[in-house]
């Protein structure tokens, strides 16, 4: 179950896109700050796509200049700038609001950068999809409704680690459906039953229940819900191999959902899908280009 509420009568819902009362360089460092690295031309999709890439460099050089940000160069790219928070930046944008409860940083030097950079730089990729999506289709998600490696207990001292947590409101008429979902960035860098094995642990992310301290402390019900009114949706987006590849380990995913005893319960009651990243830039995250892991034909992720 989904989240719906009427949109103001009279009211035309244009895409989303930042906010003008804050400043670039503003919006920049809390992109950063909230996705550890970007591209220049990343940083240029995400936040000022009706403006000239130059316009974006100029003022990332200039927090370059103030050691706000750092960069290294992504090899045979043409000298593509992949840009990082200098410990600096990392102070400056710790207590701001948008921020707030976000895991330590981890890249405050280009080494530590370099070695993050593959993976960091295909979550933000899988972003940009939605995030162009819904500026064509009038839905809100922007660039602070992505954050990055979402923590979660799971029970016996464990936690779950999600590539990325989405919040995105569908705008339908007057209808507005909030959605959210986690996502599964997979470049083929693990095995097939490393990343089947992952719906095991969303499984037991769906069932945990924190024990409460104290006598009188009543158990509060499942642990997520102290973050989400509803289960999020999961979303597994897979590249790095061929389409064959991909294809198998698409077909593990949906073996897993459906004989698993604890997946099987929760792809019951919580949408789960799977999608190419070549077909989400070709052709958009609703087309339809997600495989339902409990089973049916191709469909729209917002219709899984």
């Amino acid at each position: 179950m989904d989240l719906t509420t009427a949109q103001p009568q009279g009211r035309t819902q244009a895409g989303f896109v930042p906010s003008p009362a804050e400043t670039l360089k503003h919006q920049l460092l809390a992109t950063l700050a909230l996705h550890r690295m970007a591209a220049t031309h990343q940083l240029h999709v995400l936040l000022r796509p009706d403006r000239s890439r130059q316009s974006v460099s100029e003022q990332l050089n200039d927090l370059f200049g103030e050691h706000l940000v750092g960069f290294v160069v992504l090899p045979k790219s043409h000298r593509t700038r992949v840009w990082y928070l200098t410990p600096k930046g990392v102070r400056l944008t710790r207590d701001w609001p948008a921020l707030r409860g976000r895991p330590p940083y981890p890249i405050t030097s280009a080494t530590a950068a370099s070695l993050r950079t593959p993976h960091t730089l295909t979550v933000l990729r899988t972003h940009l999809t939605f995030v162009a999506d819904a500026r064509l289709r009038g839905d809100e998600h922007g660039h602070l409704d992505w954050t990055p490696e979402a923590f979660h207990a799971i029970g016996d001292g464990e936690r779950i680690v999600a590539d990325a947590v989405m919040h995105y409101t569908l705008i339908t008429g007057q209808q507005r459906r909030k959605l959210r979902a986690f996502v599964e960035v997979d470049r083929a860098t693990m095995s097939s039953e490393r990343l089947a094995a992952k719906l095991i642990e969303y499984a037991r992310l769906w069932t945990y229940e924190p024990q409460p301290i104290g006598r009188r402390q009543r158990a509060g019900g499942p642990g997520w819900l102290r973050w989400y009114p509803v289960f999020p949706r999961i979303l597994f987006v897979l590249t790095g191999a061929g389409r064959q590849a991909m294809n198998n380990r698409i077909s593990d995913l949906t073996s897993m959902a459906a004989h698993h005893p604890l997946v099987a319960d929760l792809a019951r009651e919580v949408p789960l899908g799977a999608a190419v990243l070549d077909d989400l830039e070709e052709h958009s995250p609703t087309a339809d280009v997600w495989v339902p892991l409990a089973g049916g034909d191709r469909r729209p992720w917002t219709q899984l």
